[in-house]
């Protein structure tokens, strides 16, 4: 377990700037990732043989929302519990796992390579359950936050395999 720094204490503006540029990051990254979407779902990927649990398109923009917006709120609480170098460590692996989350949607949407784009979420799942558990260590809240994230994704690499299979 980490240890905790109980002498970083931010003032309270500084923690409404840490989180609104938390927030912006994370949604940076959703729209990076959804402008690399837009290129083919609604050409090549409406071609492609789904399985029955595919969900329909509308939900995965709130749903993705929904998310960044929680993994912002959980880096920031770790940011706001240790500080920059304190927690280091926590926010390294959270960044590795948004910049696999970004090229996910690059592999699968913008190079529409379904296999590798399996092989890469597989990875980031692994690597969301560790921050999730660095998270924990840190503050349970923020590891709580990261629940919804990786039932998602590990929702989206059934529906990845899936569409693998299929196509």
């Amino acid at each position: 377990m980490q240890a905790m720094n109980t002498s970083f204490q931010p003032s309270v503006g500084r923690q409404a700037v840490a989180l609104a540029c938390f927030v912006a990051l994370c949604l940076a990254v959703g729209a990076i990732g959804g402008a690399a979407t837009s290129t083919s779902v609604g050409t090549w990927y409406q071609h492609l043989h789904k399985p029955p649990f595919n969900p329909p398109d509308w939900i995965f923009g709130p749903v993705w929302t929904a998310l960044y917006i929680a993994m912002s709120v959980a880096a920031w609480r770790v940011w706001r519990r240790l500080g920059w170098s304190g927690a280091r460590q926590a926010l390294s692996l959270f960044a590795v796992q948004l910049v696999l989350n970004l090229a996910w949607s690059i592999l699968f949407f913008g190079f529409q390579r379904i296999g590798l784009a399996l092989v890469e979420i597989v990875v980031l799942f692994a690597a969301i359950a560790t921050t999730g558990v660095v998270f924990w260590r840190i503050d349970r809240a923020a590891g709580l936050l990261f629940i919804p994230y990786l039932a998602w994704v590990g929702f989206a690499a059934l529906l990845n395999a899936s569409l693998w299979h299929l196509n």
